[in-house]
């Protein structure tokens, strides 16, 4: 009897992988069934989570690749290395992101630029990077992580809502862009969560990023096509 090798697995790129919500979602995925490439910019983080992806979901690959999606040319060079190695991803998922709290006053041009550029330039110069490759294939989902501070105020956070409002809007141009084409782009609004970001904000944390992931594998593997351009909310239970 011939022996066929197993087709490969589709392919998730998780931006932020190396911790918290990020990382949970790389898992999440992998236990579904998809290899995954971490990108982030600590080696050590993305190490760790890959160790973890494949220590629970051992027939899984895991890619650890440092990378400022802020930059061009890292985003590129990342790119083609995946491209390379597995081939076009099935799921982008836009989750890096920093925070600076700080009055408005007291931001500097640094600090704005250093929010915007991670937050949303970042989600940008990775989507553009993989779109083609996924075109091509003719189906795929991008799912972009913004933020309950994209559809509210918060006073010391003007830089981080300006870049989570700005991702959702991204996200439903994207998704008029993507119609017929057999991709979709959705983005998800998490609460507050238990990780280091929300250290310091004031706000209990009221979800894990375990809870998080669950929503972003259901936005990236089970929503319906029809769901193309949601903003999909998770307050926490």
């Amino acid at each position: 009897m011939s022996h066929h090798p197993e087709p490969p697995a589709p392919l998730a790129i998780v931006t932020g992988g190396g911790r918290g919500i990020g990382r949970a979602i790389a898992v999440a995925l992998a236990a579904r069934g998809l290899d995954v490439a971490l990108l982030g910019r600590t080696q050590e983080d993305l190490v760790a989570a890959a160790a973890e992806i494949i220590a629970r979901s051992p027939r899984r690959r895991a890619f650890a690749l440092p990378c400022d999606v802020a930059s061009e040319l890292e985003v590129r060079a990342a790119r083609d290395r995946i491209l390379a190695e597995a081939g076009a991803p099935t799921v982008v998922v836009n989750n890096a992101g920093v925070v600076v709290r700080a009055h408005v006053e007291d931001t500097s041009e640094h600090a704005w630029d250093h929010v915007l550029d991670v937050n949303l330039k970042g989600a940008f110069l990775v989507t553009r990077a993989f779109l083609p490759s996924m075109r091509e294939r003719g189906f795929g989902r991008v799912v972009n992580i913004s933020s309950v501070s994209g559809t509210l105020g918060t006073a010391r956070l003007a830089a981080y809502c300006a870049s989570k409002w700005g991702l959702i809007g991204f996200t439903k141009a994207l998704a008029e862009e993507l119609r017929g084409s057999g991709l979709q782009a959705v983005v998800v609004l998490p609460g507050s969560v238990d990780t280091a970001m929300l250290h310091g904000s004031g706000f209990e944390p009221l979800m894990t990023p375990s809870d998080v992931a669950n929503v972003v594998v259901y936005a990236a593997l089970d929503a319906p096509a029809a769901m193309n351009g949601s903003a999909i909310e998770a307050f926490g239970p």
